[in-house]
């Protein structure tokens, strides 16, 4: 658990690419986030999906196949199956998996565990380097409330991860298997009871992460609230153990939900997919109305030759440019942020890659 980063980045460990982006060279994404789907089956409540809006194509057998083809050809490490949409929504969830896999890149999967097959466990868990299940309670009224489903789903939902968690016993699999508490000041109720739910459940570790919300503010977090939690969330950690971690994202949780830096250098490090097709340089740009920043869509060409065209790229060079400006265009605390600001101090300071220090860390290729 040590070597677990879930408050962090693992640029450190990939300097060769960050130092071909500092060279200016044309790098592919060490990491790619992504859905099979825009579809979900819940409807939760900070859901940031519901801002992320835009022309659905259909993401066929072949075109998945494809796109995980090409990442593995340009020099892809891994892929996420997480973003905007429930993938576990795709009947080509299991091929998809074992696609990758089979072509040399680390998988994982992000999921709401209710339509996740438990026969299929077997079939999966091999081939993710993690599978985190998303749940924000840990009591089935307040679950529905959250989720937006009925009181029942929780039930299914632990009992899969029973099931994963003995799979994973019984093969000595070296998947990692995790939950993740999205937080709102208004779950607090939660956090504990959490925390040791997972602890009784046998996963690996339960993350409590911020709530994301866009530049006007949609979801209406109030981040200032996160400081009243301090405490809870330092009781919540104590219920760690040698084989489990509970662990706060405390440097966004305590951010106030601002940036230090004005630019966007992450996406050619880890770039998003929406469950669309829309290749865009981070999910707070999906919808319709950053068409601007819009590069392409893989149900309708390969991204292999999205990646090549001057297209990808301009995009690229504009977020990374005075021409935006991440502290007022978009929305805050985004995936790509700790690598954006170990990115920007890079820059700013015409700095060289840091030598990593100790041993390399879990999941490494999920930067």
């Amino acid at each position: 658990m040590e070597q677990l980063i879930l408050d962090g980045h693992k640029l450190a460990w990939h300097g060769d690419r960050v130092a071909a982006w500092l060279r200016g060279e044309r790098i592919a994404p060490i990491t790619i986030d992504c859905a099979l789907t825009r579809r979900c089956n819940f409807r939760c409540v900070y859901c940031y999906g519901m801002l992320q809006a835009n022309d659905e194509k259909l993401m066929t057998r072949d075109v998945i196949f494809r796109f995980l083809d090409d990442a593995a050809e340009i020099g892809v490490k891994a892929i996420s199956f997480v973003s905007d949409g429930e993938s576990t929504c795709s009947p080509h969830l299991t091929d998809a998996i074992l696609r990758g896999k089979a072509n040399g890149l680390d998988m994982a999967l992000g999921t709401n565990g209710y339509l996740l097959e438990r026969d299929r466990l077997g079939d999966i868990l091999p081939a993710l380097t993690y599978l985190r299940f998303n749940m924000s309670a840990a009591e089935p009224d307040r679950f529905a409330e959250i989720h937006g489903c009925a009181p029942k789903c929780f039930g299914r939902i632990v009992g899969t991860i029973r099931k994963a968690v003995e799979v994973k016993r019984e093969a000595g699999l070296d998947v990692t298997l995790g939950l993740q508490m999205v937080l709102l000041p208004e779950f607090a109720d939660q956090v504990l009871p959490l925390a040791e739910l997972g602890r009784d459940l046998g996963v690996d570790y339960l993350v409590i992460k911020h709530c994301s919300d866009d530049e006007d503010g949609s979801l209406g977090v109030d981040y200032d609230k996160y400081n009243d939690l301090v405490d809870l969330l330092k009781e919540a950690e104590t219920r760690s153990t040698d084989d489990y971690a509970v662990r706060a994202k405390w440097s966004k949780i305590l951010s106030g939900g601002t940036r230090d830096y004005s630019r966007c250098y992450g996406p050619p490090f880890i770039m998003q997919l929406s469950g669309s097709g829309l290749v865009a340089p981070c999910g707070m740009l999906f919808n319709d109305k950053y068409a601007k920043f819009h590069i392409g869509n893989i149900a309708e060409q390969s991204f292999k030759d999205i990646w090549r065209s001057d297209r990808y790229w301009e995009v690229i060079d504009r977020i990374g440019s005075d021409r935006f400006d991440a502290k007022t265009m978009c929305g805050c605390l985004c995936l790509q942020h700790k690598v954006n600001e170990y990115l920007w101090c890079l820059k700013e300071e015409d700095g060289v890659p840091a030598e990593p220090q100790g041993r390399p860390p879990m999941h490494m290729n999920f930067i």
